[in-house]
């Protein structure tokens, strides 16, 4: 309880903040019409009514059938055009549906969910257990609030994470905090059913105790913290897998460092951050051995498939995925930028079946505040240079774990233009563990003005995330209720 009376009350509020925006956007956004929501929910209902986990079919439970068919999802997603639940007499007749007697343990498949490690869902089914008197609607409002819940948890060790990070200007802390819990694809992810809830949560409190580690020193404490957070991370996404790296080399950064005071002890304190989820690993691996199955599950498949091209093909495609491509590259992306079309304008809004986004003006002009926040940041980056170079290491461990994270998901994006022939699925939501560091450069940039308006830059700051929340709000409202 110490600790928590430690945490300052405005993050307490930026907490309370993200959970009630997305909140919401869990109200607002129609059932099921968040990427992949029905196999998310079909995996928590399976480990609930059939006791097992999933399987990759397709095939959901009869309930979750009749819920999609009268809600129109085929129709509705992808299709801006069409709406859920139009008229009273189609609202009556899911109503009357939804109360009869319909079977709640299908044939336990969660499509594309089925990968996905089990903790996330284990936690849903909580909220699912105490909705389980009510519809289906019902016990996927209740599981959407546990993901909202999350989102409080990802805003209040973003707020922690900048304010190790950025310490001496405590009202660059909550601009930092306020930005992330206002951010709209954090909202709407984290106001459905999707273990991304989860997973920005987990990698939040990861970047704060290595914050807090360069601050204070790897004690035997943070060192089983950032363990049991790597474990969680393991078991709620596979996208956690490219923050690991990053990670392992923090603790040996770490580990000497605390070798002068400390002698051995730092050294164990490492080696015990990494052996907590290495135990966990190994014992994954030897239930896929004994049961028959690739002893990395689904990422000894992923292994096999990157296998099929070469080394440099791969490099170029993921080097190509994000920044412009190089003079004597064979070119993956004809015709577009991947860097402008795919993650700034896909950033700036991209929520439904991603089917729902701004008009392009607004897209363009969102480049002046994201131009004008960058030089603002870099003005403060020059101003601190030397405080930079001190603290070098920390920052490229930082720089580590996002380049990771943007390894992970450019190499699997690759795998899956290998058996889709080019078919790209990337997505601005898979960046999200990365928040935290979008906290951190905001709080930059609003310092970046100076004493005298870094402040009043930094209202303007989170008044724009506001303002681009709320008009985010106002554009799913309007494709599936205008």
């Amino acid at each position: 309880m110490s600790h928590l009376r430690r945490v300052p009350s405005a993050a307490w509020i930026c907490a309370l903040i993200a959970c009630l925006n997305a909140v919401c956007w869990s109200v607002i956004t129609p059932p099921f019409q968040v990427p992949d929501e029905p196999s998310h929910f079909a995996y928590v209902q399976t480990l609930v009514e059939n006791g097992r986990l999933p399987t990759a079919g397709t095939m959901p439970s009869e309930e979750e059938q009749v819920a999609l068919r009268d809600l129109d999802n085929k129709a509705v997603k992808w299709h801006p055009e069409n709406q859920p639940v139009t008229t009273q007499e189609e609202q009556l007749r899911l109503q009357h549906d939804l109360a009869g007697p319909l079977r709640r343990s299908g044939p336990g498949e969660a499509g594309v969910a089925a990968s996905q490690p089990p903790l996330y869902y284990a936690l849903q089914t909580i909220p699912y257990e105490l909705g389980s008197s009510g519809t289906i609607l019902d016990r996927l409002e209740l599981m959407r609030l546990l993901s909202a819940l999350m989102a409080g948890i990802t805003a209040l060790f973003a707020y922690l994470f900048v304010r190790e990070a950025l310490p001496g200007v405590a009202w660059a802390w909550t601009v930092g905090g306020l930005s992330v819990a206002l951010a709209p694809l954090l909202g709407f992810m984290s106001g459905a059913v999707n273990p991304d809830a989860m997973l920005y949560s987990v990698a939040a409190a990861v970047f704060y105790v290595l914050a807090r580690a360069f601050r204070s020193g790897l004690t035997r404490r943070l060192a089983v913290a950032i363990g049991v957070l790597i474990a969680v991370g393991l078991l709620t996404k596979l996208n956690f897998i490219g923050l690991i790296p990053g990670v392992i080399v923090g603790l040996v950064v770490l580990a000497r460092r605390a070798a002068g005071t400390l002698g051995g002890a730092a050294y164990r304190s490492a080696a015990l951050a990494i052996a907590i989820p290495a135990s966990l690993a190994c014992l994954y691996i030897v239930i896929n051995v004994f049961s028959g199955h690739p002893g990395l599950g689904v990422v000894s498949s992923a292994i096999h498939l990157t296998g099929r091209g070469s080394v440099l093909s791969e490099i170029s495609y993921i080097w190509q995925f994000y920044l412009p491509r190089l003079p004597g590259m064979v070119s993956y992306f004809p015709g577009i930028s991947t860097t402008r079309q795919i993650w700034f304008d896909k950033s700036v809004g991209q929520y439904g079946w991603l089917d729902t986004t701004f008009p392009v003006w607004a897209e363009n002009i969102a480049l002046i505040p994201a131009a004008l926040l960058t030089i603002l940041g870099i003005r403060e980056l020059i101003t601190v240079r030397a405080t930079l170079r001190r603290r070098i290491a920390e920052l490229a461990i930082y720089a580590l774990m996002g380049a990771g994270l943007m390894v992970l998901i450019g190499a699997d994006q690759y795998v899956q233009s290998l058996l889709k022939e080019g078919e790209t699925y990337a997505e601005p939501r898979y960046l999200l563990p990365l928040l935290p560091l979008l906290g951190a450069a905001l709080a930059l940039s609003a310092r970046g003005a100076g004493r005298r308006w870094g402040p009043a830059v930094g209202t303007l700051i989170v008044v724009l995330f506001l303002a681009h929340d709320l008009f985010s709000q106002l554009q799913v409202i309007s494709r599936f209720y205008g």
